[in-house]
């Protein structure tokens, strides 16, 4: 296969980041590429899904991803993953032996290690300058499933229809499981076991970077895990915080200890975010040094600094991220600076997973979640036409069509966008500019 058929494979198969913004795969791929990594580092508290992935399917993502490093021109694929995944090391060393270009790169479990400029600096000692894209070092990032995903286009013809999402905290029976894209989250975890819990709320994605949902939120392609906490719970609670309230905290309460930039992993790799320094302009009302604020575009957007790293529970990262989209809305672009030298200290300064875990509360959630790989059957899916960094596709279909699991119903857009498949067999029920619904025969009545 060469560049320009998988390219388009990737596209018409709707194969995006499987996690994460989205990013379509297709859109990565190119033959100036040195390094494909694999990303098995799952760096998040309680996410599972990859690692029990890739465990599963070994063969299958190895051979997929040694194809695609050959298809690059790239010299050598690294799997990055934490030297605590006995089970999937173990699965990979069996395979790994077949493959000259393949090698594993273990690294701490530390948090964010998943992040891929952090990454790409522990499998081969490269900056991605900030501001700077992995293509800049002349690198490839792609996660488990995206690279399972692009082997079930390739070699099996299937389309990405179903994702691999961990079901895990409050619920009796915490597990890994293969739903139909479109589904609930309500009807998502029931399929998993009963809420522990009598005012749940659920958390799409990781406790750091992931947003509240609710009962009725969709599964989409990048849906990783719904984690169910009480509504009680201190991470909740902090999501749901008032950004004017947390302005004037840090007016009042930031004493400039500067440990939000001290421990901030992309200060560490010699990016010009200092968390410590806005804090101090917010507070002070300073707006003398305008490069504090235009620096606020390189982070990250990890949590360190205010979930893990403030004596005082402020919220740097919260108003970073005013200042980010205020940037974005003005068309204000930061530019890629040279990054200042690695920081000498910088493996003193990493954040145990573990640590991470039990500052948030969540250490009596790490508890085993089985994956179970057969894909799970429900009455109904409402498919977002969006579930990508571009343009949404364009429905194909219309209301009382009949359609068949992986069919596509709707077309990639012009300019980067990713063709969109249903995931389950029934009629089209209903077709919005934002999604396509489809309900099964099976259970109509």
């Amino acid at each position: 296969m060469d560049l320009r058929s998988l390219q388009e494979t990737a596209r018409e198969n709707g194969i995006v980041g499987a996690g994460g913004a989205g990013f379509p795969a297709y859109a990565k791929m190119t033959d100036k590429a040195d390094t494909v990594i694999l990303n098995c580092v799952e760096c998040e508290p309680l996410l599972k899904l990859h690692r029990q992935l890739l465990a599963e399917h070994a063969r299958d993502i190895v051979s997929m991803l040694d194809e695609v490093r050959a298809v690059f021109n790239a010299q050598e694929a690294v799997i990055g993953i934490k030297a605590e995944y006995v089970e999937t090391i173990r699965a990979l060393e069996e395979v790994l032996q077949d493959y000259d270009n393949v090698r594993m790169e273990q690294v701490k479990a530390a948090y964010p290690m998943g992040d891929e400029v952090i990454l790409i600096y522990e499998a081969t000692g490269r900056v991605v300058r900030p501001g700077g894209l992995p293509a800049d070092e002349h690198v490839v990032v792609y996660n488990v499933e995206t690279m399972y995903n692009l082997f079930r286009a390739v070699h099996e013809g299937k389309p990405v229809t179903s994702k691999v999402v961990s079901i895990v905290g409050e619920i009796d029976h915490p597990a890994t499981l293969r739903v139909p894209i479109g589904t609930t989250v309500k009807e998502a975890v029931a399929l998993a076991g009963k809420i522990t819990v009598e005012d749940p709320a659920y958390l799409m994605g990781g406790p750091m970077m992931g947003k509240l949902g609710d009962e009725n939120t969709l599964i989409t392609k990048t849906t990783n895990a719904i984690i169910i906490l009480d509504r009680s719970h201190d991470i909740v609670l902090k999501m749901k915080k008032d950004l004017g309230v947390e302005r004037r905290r840090a007016s009042s309460a930031c004493c400039q200890c500067r440990t939000c930039t001290d421990l901030c992993s992309r200060h560490a790799l010699g990016h010009p975010i200092e968390p410590h320094r806005i804090m101090r302009a917010v507070a002070n009302q300073d707006v003398s040094d305008l490069s504090v604020f235009v620096n606020s575009a390189f982070c990250s957007g990890c949590g360190i600094c205010e979930k893990y790293a403030c004596p005082q529970g402020l919220s740097p990262k919260t108003i970073i991220q005013e200042f980010k989209a205020g940037l974005r809305a003005a068309g204000i672009n930061a530019g890629k600076p040279e990054p200042a030298p690695v920081g000498e200290d910088r493996e003193l300064k990493k954040v145990p997973v573990h640590r991470l875990a039990s500052r948030l509360g969540l250490t009596k959630y790490d508890v085993p979640a089985p994956f179970e790989d057969d894909l799970k059957s429900v009455s109904k899916v409402r498919i977002p036409l969006s579930q990508h960094i571009g343009a949404p596709a364009k429905a194909a279909v219309k209301k009382g069509d009949k359609v068949s699991a992986g069919q596509m119903i709707a077309v990639p857009a012009e300019g980067l966008s990713v063709g969109i498949h249903t995931s389950i067999d029934g009629t089209v029920s209903d077709v919005t500019e934002g999604y396509i619904e489809v309900r099964s025969d099976q259970g109509r009545k």
